[in-house]
């Protein structure tokens, strides 16, 4: 068999990557899916649908390619959707063992690579050698529960190179999901990095007490340091009212669907960070963003009150009802 068996891969098999595959499903004829666990891919295989996230969803397995080797995986397509949390992206990259530089990289993952403080297009870029018109990231608004229920979603498909957003817009759109084209590469990314403070932040206050008066205050605020924070990282012509940055932060911050918000709830009513981070199913992206966000800023020094806030408290152990208290005084 040639290797190019797929017209798309995705690496990964949390909640994300499961309403990924479901999306691609409808107009893919074949895709290939790197799941780490063999006992999920046994699963899938024997019962159709992922036994650990989004396990209502029917996955049609005629069209999936399912290996646990990423060598093998990567092989299957000239196309390769990254869905790997970004604090275990560089250890799963580290396995592969030919080159990539020549295929489509999607990267669907809202973080920070660690250590290196690289969003995941620049370190895809610097890092792996993927030339920029390469690089297409997947943004929101879109929250995996609601894919699964197939409830209008809207998703954010971002590339400066106009032919590769749309190629993989036809692959993706259906009844059920429309796609928004962007130039923006590093601004929605960024976007979709900090609202996950934010959302943690929403989700502290609520567990504190706070109600939705204070709810709207805060993420109004949230809106506008993410505009001010984005527009020091990189300057463009771009609408932060728009679905791709305002649009996603809100529903991260609202929807009961959020990790980061619920990780903010459980620290919000008083659980350690330790211990919040054990309680929690899936990764909180946002836990790792603040304190990237935070060592980036240290040069920047964008005044960012909110996200300070949330760092303080999650790696400084600072207390929330004071942090909190304190951030009230200087919302408008």
């Amino acid at each position: 068999m040639a290797d190019k068996q797929a017209e798309i891969t995705v690496l990964g098999s949390g909640s994300w990557a499961t309403a990924i595959v479901k999306m691609l499903s409808t107009n893919a004829s074949r895709i290939g899916w790197w799941v780490r666990e063999q006992n999920i891919i046994e699963h899938i295989n024997k019962y159709n649908h992922n036994p650990t996230y989004l396990s209502t969803v029917n996955l049609d397995k005629r069209k999936l390619i399912l290996t646990g080797d990423i060598n093998k995986a990567v092989k299957l397509s000239d196309i390769l959707v990254f869905v790997i949390p970004s604090a275990f992206l560089k250890q799963s990259l580290e396995k592969i063992d030919i080159d990539i530089s020549g295929k489509l990289i999607c990267s669907a993952i809202k973080g920070i690579v660690p250590e290196d403080n690289y969003i995941v297009g620049d370190f895809f870029q610097k890092k792996m050698n993927i030339p920029k018109e390469n690089m297409v990231v997947l943004t929101g608004p879109t929250h995996a529960e609601e894919i699964a229920m197939e409830k209008l979603t809207y998703l954010t498909i971002a590339s400066p190179d106009k032919t590769a957003a749309e190629k993989i817009s036809s692959l993706f759109k259906n009844h059920y999901l429309k796609t928004i084209i962007s130039d923006d590469i590093t601004g929605t990314e960024y976007a979709a990095v900090i609202k996950n403070i934010y959302a943690i932040a929403a989700g502290i206050a609520y567990g504190i007490g706070f109600g939705d008066n204070f709810l709207a205050v805060l993420l109004s605020n949230a809106a506008t340091e993410m505009k001010r924070f984005v527009k020091a990282v990189y300057k463009n012509d771009r609408d932060f009212n728009s679905s791709p940055y305002l649009g996603d932060l809100l529903v991260t911050a609202y929807s009961r669907f959020s990790r980061n918000r619920m990780f903010g709830t459980l620290i919000g009513k008083g659980y350690s960070v330790r211990f919040a981070r054990l309680e929690m199913e899936m990764v909180a992206e946002g836990y790792y963003a603040s304190d990237c966000i935070n060592n980036i800023n240290s040069e920047l020094k964008v005044d960012i009150p909110i996200a300070d806030t949330v760092y303080r408290i999650l790696y400084e152990k600072a207390n929330p009802s004071v942090e909190f208290n304190i951030l009230s005084n200087k919302l408008k």
